[in-house]
């Protein structure tokens, strides 16, 4: 039988939620479900109560790994529209996190645009303890609060000729210095299939460690492919568009070798320039093995079954 011998490095279990929400885990598991049903707190009141972000933890995709310390993943960012460093913490707090609306367009039964608040007050929250990982062979393991994407769906209510689902995130000169670049395709834009958008793994944060998600980690909202390289994962988004295009996105553009449309975790495919076999983890350092789509095969392999002839890992 194998024996795991706890590192110094490695939080408990019990660690992966602040204490103040782990005291309070009854009282908000109870009061919860009747506030956002009621609709009585916005996300600006949930901004100013921490412990607002509260949410019960879905056990289903426990991570089986230690929890990355916050200030590690909250201080260790890549944000092309704040600068090319990962230390954009600072500058990002620039960035207006209230109001925000999201837009939902293009091939959908009634375009629609939806306030943060209002959303909040329509859908469920939980929280999901979950890998990233970067295409940079960096990873970490984080508390997110939020939402499952596919009951935005519903929201938006696609067309059945709509195939593919396009995330475009904020871009304000005014406060991302990084727009300047001209060179780069702005805004940012990601895709996915409608198919890997309603995977019950597919995921819309706007929580992380059991406040709101900080704007240098893409808040207020942002979208989750776990099971993805992160780059997938598009930040402070403000329009979905449902299309029957498949989309090129951000650095697809730049540079379709290298980062292509589907993006899934895969160890034996390795990036063009460098190998993704192995994994550093953000806080210890520890170099471990990649694992295929992430270690979330269970829940996604059967999306991409019937692919064929193409790269699903790039």
């Amino acid at each position: 039988m194998p024996v795991h011998i706890r590192r110094g490095w490695e939080l408990p279990e019990s660690a992966a939620t602040p204490e103040h929400l782990v005291l309070g885990r009854r009282k908000a598991a109870l009061g919860l479900g009747t506030i956002l049903a009621a609709g009585a707190l916005g996300r600006s009141a949930l901004a100013q109560d921490a412990a607002g972000m509260a949410a019960m933890r879905n056990p289903r995709f426990e991570p089986a790994r230690a929890l990355t310390p916050e200030k590690d993943a909250t201080n260790y960012n890549n944000y092309y529209e704040f600068g090319v460093s990962k230390n954009i913490a600072s500058a990002a707090q620039r960035m207006p996190q209230s109001p925000w609306s999201i837009k939902l367009d293009g091939m959908v039964e009634k375009e629609q645009e939806i306030g943060l608040d209002d959303l909040l007050k329509r859908i469920s929250l939980e929280e999901r303890v979950l890998r990233h990982r970067c295409v940079e062979a960096w990873a970490m393991t984080v508390p997110w609060t939020g939402f499952p994407v596919s009951q935005l769906l519903k929201m938006a209510a696609p067309l059945s000729s709509a195939k593919y689902v396009v995330f475009e995130t904020a871009a304000d000169r005014s406060v991302m210095p990084g727009l300047r670049q001209s060179w780069y395709p702005w805004p940012y834009k990601e895709g996915c299939t409608i198919a890997e958008a309603g995977n019950e793994l597919c995921f819309m944060a706007v929580g992380l460690y059991g406040k709101p998600v900080p704007p240098q980690n893409g808040g207020p909202m942002r979208v989750l492919f776990p099971w993805k390289y992160g780059f997938k994962s598009a930040k402070a988004i403000t329009r979905i568009t449902f299309t029957d295009k498949r989309p090129v996105s951000f650095w697809e553009k730049l540079q379709n070798t290298e980062y292509g449309f589907w993006a899934n975790v895969n160890p034996e495919v390795p990036h063009p320039r460098w190998s993704q076999a192995r994994e550093r983890l953000l806080g210890s350092g520890e170099q471990v093995p990649t694992k295929l789509f992430n270690g979330y095969g269970e829940f996604v392999s059967s999306l991409y079954t019937d692919i064929k002839g193409e790269n699903l890992y790039l």
